[in-house]
């Protein structure tokens, strides 16, 4: 059988969701010897990315010219498009400011008013410039469901969708409820769940890196919250830092 011919690339993103299958350690050896790694940079010197490839997957959110033409090239070269992490589905912490600052603004406070700016726009998701095939969400993604996305590309399909909240997870943990018991301001109902339920378990509140849950009831997470004393610029905020732009339905 061929190996599955893979790139595996980065935009505007902090690498760790390509950090994440090199911490596979113990499944590396495997990818190796059944994927042929085309173009992977942070990995491997050289490479093509003109393909072709079965798949692609791409992190980060797009923001300069530079990832643009790099999403466009790697989508013309693969059969398979994946957005390769929260950055790349839905823009991630790079794009949780968009609808509150001034993009100039922005870009002087990190660089300096006296600084060359690079020429850049307001990062978004991949979806909003190409058809995306598939999406491991997760910031980083949790490493199983890296491996079931390849174990999948060496059947010739994908993985099964998840449609639940992480609050499934966290009751089959029978976790203590952070929302309800505790009355913090945790995400759990309205996120898709496949962490197991990480940060729960633990004590600290679904910050929401998973983006959205399917069919997810926003109004009502909005509506459960500020009845909880939380104020709705607290609420947005937290809820804007993964994936910006929340339908929060008839609430306003």
């Amino acid at each position: 059988m061929k190996p599955v011919r893979l790139a595996i690339a980065g935009l505007t993103a902090c690498s760790g969701c390509q950090l994440t299958l090199l911490n596979c350690e113990d499944e590396l050896p495997d990818v190796l010897r059944r994927f042929e790694l085309v173009y992977f940079p942070m990995a491997q010197s050289g490479g093509r990315r003109e393909g072709p490839f079965d798949a692609a997957l791409v992190e980060g959110a797009v923001s300069t010219p530079a990832d643009l033409d790099m999403l466009f090239s790697l989508r013309n070269a693969s059969r398979l498009l994946v957005a390769y992490g929260t950055c790349a589905a839905f823009g991630g912490v790079a794009a949780m400011n968009n609808g509150q600052s001034q993009r100039q603004e922005l870009l002087q406070t990190v660089y300096g008013s006296e600084a060359s700016l690079p020429e850049s726009f307001a990062p978004a998701p991949f979806g909003n410039f190409v058809s995306v095939d598939w999406t491991i969400r997760g910031c980083p993604p949790e490493k199983e469901e890296v491996v079931e996305l390849l174990a999948a590309l060496l059947a010739g399909t994908l993985p099964p969708v998840r449609s639940y909240p992480v609050c499934t997870e966290c009751r089959s943990r029978e976790n203590l409820c952070l929302l309800l018991e505790k009355g913090e301001l945790c995400l759990g109902p309205v996120i898709q769940g496949g962490c197991n339920a990480r940060c729960p378990a633990t004590g600290i509140v679904c910050e929401g890196c998973r983006g959205p849950v399917r069919e997810a009831n926003v109004a009502q997470e909005l509506e459960l919250l500020l009845e909880r004393g939380f104020g709705r610029e607290e609420i947005e905020r937290r809820m804007n830092r993964f994936k910006p732009g929340w339908d929060y339905g008839q609430r306003r």
